[in-house]
């Protein structure tokens, strides 16, 4: 599978497991309809209908589409990695139990790992 062109920036998020600053994310405060995809290699992750204000700094989703996104538990075992499930590109973290939702789950996105399509 050939993959895009990521930036330095983007490969040490994406590539690196690294974290984007807090509410500086493209996709933060963004709410339009559409479809959001991993910025690596273009399969579709999240929906617009699922991403919620949780006022922690990264877009936040309360569910995947389906078989998208894969868990792996940190090696520090305190918390659960999210990665694209095609090309394993890293995507933030996923958080049970806050409440935010009736779902009852956050999957805390970093912006520069995700495109956008607009609906």
């Amino acid at each position: 599978m050939k993959y895009n062109e990521l930036t330095q920036e983007e490969k040490y998020v994406i590539e690196n497991k690294g974290t984007e600053y807090p509410f500086t994310g493209i996709y933060n405060d963004f709410y339009e309809k559409g479809v959001y995809s991993c910025k690596k290699c273009n399969s579709s992750l999240y929906k617009s209908e699922d991403k919620f204000k949780s006022g922690c700094g990264w877009p936040s989703f309360d569910d995947e589409i389906e078989g998208a996104v894969k868990r792996v538990l940190d090696k520090d075992g305190r918390r659960v990695e999210i990665v694209c499930a095609i090309c394993g590109g890293h995507l933030g973290h996923v958080f049970e139990g806050e409440g935010f939702t009736s779902k009852n789950t956050r999957h805390c996105v970093n912006s520069i790992s995700l495109n956008f399509q607009k609906a």
